[in-house]
C-alpha cells in the first residue's frame, strides 16, 4: 500500500490528466450525519471536509474502477431527525441514489438505518466503534476509536501532574457520553486518581453552571468533560473560569478553542489537555502516515471553510482516504470485496501511523482500527501535539478493566437490544 492516497497526491502535486467521464454512472457516498441539533459540529465540519476531498477527486478525472475513472457524487442526509427518518434517509440512499459507501457519526438514533444497512450489505463506517458487534459485519470504525484513544490523555496527565490526583467528571447520558464515561473511569483508576464526583446530564438539557456547581463541591484538581458536544465544552469550560478554577481540564475536544481563550485566559486554557490536534503541528510534518501531507489538507480546509475547523473536520475525508485505496486495490466497489482488501494483513495504516483491526474483545468483531493516538494542550495560544500515546498497548493491559466498567453502562455490544427492522418497516 502506498503511503500516500490519490486524493492527497492530487492534492499536492495534481499529477493526473483530466479525463472524459460525462458518459459514467457516478459513484456516490453517503453522508449520514447530526447536520442540526446539539451534534451537528461533529458532523457538519467533517462534511465539509468531504467535500474538499470530492473535489480533489473529481477536478483529477474521478475514481478508476475497471479500467474507468467516475466521478464522486457526496449525498447528505441528517441523522438528527429521529430513528423513523433516519432509517428513511438510509433506504433512500441505498435504493433510490445507489451510494457504495455510507458514513456516519453514529449512536443516536441511528439503530434501524444500521440493521437496514447491514441487511442490504452496505459498507458503512462510524465515528463510535460502540456501534460495532457481530450483527454489524459491514460496518468498520477505522478513523477513530472513540471513547478508547481518551485514556491516552488520562495517562499523559497522571505522569505530568502526580499532584493532580482528584477528579470530577462529567457525562451526558446517551450513546455518545455512557461509553465515555466507563472508558474515563477505567482509565482514571488504573493511572490511580480518586473520582471524587460525578455529574450525570441529559444531553439536550444539562445546565453547564449547575454541573460545574456540583463538581466544584468536591474541590477536585481535575475537572473531565468526557465526550460531551462542542457547545457544552465551551459553556462547562467558561462556567469553571467564572467559578475560580484553577486545576486541570481534561476532555475529548477543544474545538473553538480560540474563542475559550478569549474568553477565559492563555494560562487557564493551558491547563486543558484534550485529543485533537491542528493539523499544521510541527509533529506531524515529517510523519509518514496514511493521511499524507496534513497541513495541505488543513490549509485548504482554513482557506475555504475560515474558523469552521473542528475534531470531525478531517475524520470523514480519512475514511474515504482509506476507502478509496481499498477500492483501487480491490478494483471493485462490492462490499465484501473492498472490506476484505481494507482489512488485509490485519496491520495497516491510519491517519496518526500504523494500526491494527481490533475490537473482538469489546465489540464481538475485530472491525475497529487502533493505533496510537495524540495527546493536545493548548501552547502559546495553538492546540500542540505533547506526545503520542498507544491505544492499542493500553487496552491490551487494561482491557478488563475496561470491559467492567463499560458492562456498568451497558455498553458492551450484547448487552444493547436489538431494533425491529421489520416492524419499522411494516409500519411505513
Amino acid at each position: 500500500m502506498s503511503s500516500a492516497s490519490l486524493a492527497q497526491r492530487l492534492a499536492v502535486a495534481g499529477s493526473l490528466p483530466r479525463l472524459s467521464v460525462q458518459d459514467r454512472a457516478p459513484i456516490r457516498v453517503g453522508a449520514l450525519v447530526p447536520m442540526s441539533g446539539a451534534e451537528e459540529r461533529w458532523g457538519r465540519p467533517g462534511i465539509d471536509g468531504c467535500r474538499l476531498w470530492v473535489d480533489w477527486i473529481n477536478a483529477h478525472g474521478g475514481m478508476m474502477v475497471g479500467g474507468r475513472r467516475h466521478l464522486v457524487e457526496l449525498i447528505v442526509q441528517d441523522s438528527a431527525q429521529g430513528a423513523a427518518a433516519t432509517l428513511e434517509a438510509a433506504r433512500q440512499m441505498v435504493e433510490a441514489q445507489r451510494v457504495r459507501l455510507v458514513l456516519t457519526l453514529g449512536g443516536g438514533d441511528l439503530g434501524l438505518a444500521l440493521a437496514y444497512l447491514m441487511e442490504r450489505r452496505v459498507l458503512t463506517a462510524t465515528l463510535l466503534p460502540s456501534d460495532l458487534s457481530p450483527d454489524h459485519p459491514y460496518l468498520i470504525a477505522p478513523a477513530e476509536v472513540h471513547p478508547f484513544f481518551n485514556v491516552t490523555g488520562v495517562d499523559w496527565l497522571a505522569r505530568t501532574r502526580p499532584e493532580a490526583k482528584r477528579v470530577a467528571l462529567c457525562s451526558q447520558t446517551d450513546l455518545m457520553g455512557l461509553p465515555s464515561l466507563a472508558t474515563y473511569r477505567a482509565a482514571f483508576d488504573v493511572a490511580g486518581r480518586e473520582i471524587v464526583s460525578e455529574v450525570l446530564y441529559d444531553a439536550e438539557a444539562g445546565d453547564a453552571r449547575e454541573i460545574v456547581a456540583e463538581m466544584l463541591a468536591e474541590t477536585p484538581d481535575v475537572l473531565c468533560w468526557c465526550s460531551s458536544a462542542p457547545p457544552m465544552i465551551e459553556a462547562l469550560t467558561v462556567a469553571a473560569y467564572e467559578a475560580g478554577f484553577r486545576g486541570e481540564i481534561l476532555a475529548c475536544t477543544c474545538d473553538n478553542y480560540q474563542s475559550l481563550i478569549t474568553r477565559t485566559s492563555d494560562a487557564f486554557m493551558e491547563r486543558f489537555t484534550f485529543q485533537f490536534p491542528d493539523f499544521d503541528d510541527p509533529e506531524l510534518a515529517d510523519t509518514a502516515f496514511f493521511f499524507h501531507r496534513p497541513k495541505a489538507f488543513f490549509d485548504s480546509y482554513n482557506e475555504r471553510f475560515p474558523e469552521e475547523w473542528a475534531a470531525v473536520s478531517w475524520e470523514y475525508a480519512s475514511i474515504l482516504d482509506l476507502w478509496h485505496e481499498a477500492v483501487e486495490t480491490a478494483d471493485s466497489l462490492v462490499s465484501t470485496s473492498v472490506l476484505a482488501a481494507l482489512k488485509r494483513g490485519r496491520r495497516m495504516p491510519h491517519v496518526f501511523g500504523l494500526a491494527n483491526w481490533w475490537g473482538m474483545e469489546v465489540y464481538g468483531i475485530d472491525n475497529a482500527l487502533v493505533g496510537d493516538w495524540p495527546v493536545v494542550a493548548i501552547r502559546e495560544g495553538r492546540a500542540r501535539i505533547q506526545e503520542f500515546g498507544s491505544v492499542l498497548k493500553w487496552l491490551e493491559t487494561y482491557g478488563e478493566e475496561l470491559m467492567t466498567e463499560l458492562g456498568a453502562v451497558g455498553q458492551l455490544w450484547h448487552q444493547r437490544g436489538k431494533p425491529d427492522l421489520a416492524r419499522a418497516l411494516a409500519d411505513e
